[in-house]
């Protein structure tokens, strides 16, 4: 680097002064002709900030991996000396020896730079300069450091705790279910109404019709539906009723089949069971509607239930199912679509009570347990809730700390 100076010559004295900035030599004379040149004055001189210090690397806590997080004390001229920081800039490479590759910048008053861009496993080097616009300090360097992704995240034991209280809850009623014990279940009305809808149409000699939803059988509500149709064709079967199962996706049509089949088998009917009752109609949303709707003005249904995810075609189906005069009886895990069957039905499984009534009627010991684990799981939750919303109001303020998760 030059020191570049600008002369002034006046009379007998000379003044020297430096040009920051520039490039090359440039000097400017003005010479009188008895002039003399005494020693020099450097008023001003340009130097780079100060480096930052004390560059620390260290894996990002409770995360999946691929981060790493750089911090540093700032310059001494960032915020006082000369004041002149304006930016850092952080540079990585795989080799301190190695060309560096600048990963990022941050603003005067910065201690901390995440780099994002990890291998896992791979050991970096970080360096550090504070830049005023025009200089860059010398580089502060960093230890070699690898990232990696995290087991678990500490800041999450309060979840880890909630875990396996549910867990051992629920495993603790599968067990009392599979010894044969009674688990108490809240009547669902829903489903104390599905005999009397059957024994309705069986008295009035008009057919059952079950409607599984629009969604496939990946779909939690459509397996739910499955076990529901099981009953209500068991029940069909046992009062000699017709029961007709229109659905929307292929796959649910051979699961309904062999739904109905199995039931109607232990009903001891076999022999009434009509594979041709449950049939496929189309993947289209309203041309399943109307399709539905045809069969309800042509068949007449006494009873109709609906389980399932709907979507807007529920009420279109609801509808012209009141207007046959069959008692209807709905369930849906869809909130935005359960006022229109609370409205046009007589009975309405409204949320977890669609899945509730897979264990209610079933009686699987796991579904049993699994069913109650969780309603008393969620009790403690709720307590726990009121008595934080308690502590909170009387200053105990840390259960905030405890509950929030990381």
């Amino acid at each position: 680097m030059f020191l570049i100076f600008c002369l002034v010559i006046t009379g007998n004295q000379i003044e020297v002064y430096n040009a920051p900035h520039n490039d090359g030599l440039i000097i400017t004379v003005a010479l009188q002709s008895d002039a003399t040149i005494e020693s020099p004055k450097i008023l001003t001189s340009s130097a780079p900030p100060a480096s930052p210090a004390n560059v620390e690397v260290v894996d990002r806590p409770n995360d999946a991996g691929g981060s790493i997080i750089i911090t540093w004390t700032k310059s001494a001229d960032d915020g006082g000396g000369r004041e002149s920081v304006k930016q850092y800039l952080i540079s990585r490479s795989t080799s301190i020896d190695g060309e560096f590759e600048l990963m990022g910048t941050m603003d005067k008053g910065a201690e901390q730079f995440v780099d994002g861009t990890t291998e896992d496993g791979t050991h970096y080097f970080y360096k550090v300069q504070a830049f005023d616009g025009t200089l860059y300090s010398e580089p502060a360097m960093s230890e070699a450091v690898a990232s990696s992704g995290q087991w678990f995240h500490t800041g999450r034991i309060n979840m880890l705790i909630a875990t396996l209280v549910l867990s051992s809850l629920v495993l603790w009623f599968i067990r009392k279910a599979k010894r044969g014990e009674e688990l108490y279940i809240r009547p669902i009305s829903g489903l104390e109404a599905v005999e009397d809808a059957v024994g309705r149409a069986t008295e009035m000699g008009k057919p059952i019709m079950y409607i599984p939803g629009i969604l496939d059988m990946d779909n939690i509500q459509t397996i739910a539906s499955m076990i529901i149709l099981g009953r209500v064709a068991r029940k069909a079967a046992e009062y000699e009723t017709s029961i007709l199962v229109p659905t929307c996706r292929s796959i649910v049509m051979s699961a309904a089949q062999e739904t109905v089949k199995e039931a109607y088998l232990d009903a001891g009917r076999p022999d009434t069971y009509d594979a041709d009752k449950i049939r496929y109609l189309t993947d289209d949303q309203f041309g399943y509607a109307a399709g539905v709707d045809g069969l309800m003005i042509r068949e007449k249904p006494g009873a109709i239930f609906y389980m399932g995810a709907f979507y807007a075609e529920s009420l279109i189906l609801a509808e012209t199912g009141h207007s046959v005069g069959a008692i209807q009886i709905a369930g849906t895990a869809h909130p935005h679509q359960l006022p229109f069957f609370v409205t046009a039905c007589d009975y309405t499984l409204i949320g977890e009570e669609l899945f509730a009534a897979s264990a209610y009627l079933s009686k699987e010991p796991l579904l049993l347990g699994s069913l109650k684990g969780q309603d008393w799981g969620k009790a403690i939750f709720i307590a726990l809730l009121i008595g934080g919303v308690i502590l909170v109001s009387l200053g105990f303020t840390k259960i905030i700390t405890w509950l929030t998760t990381g």
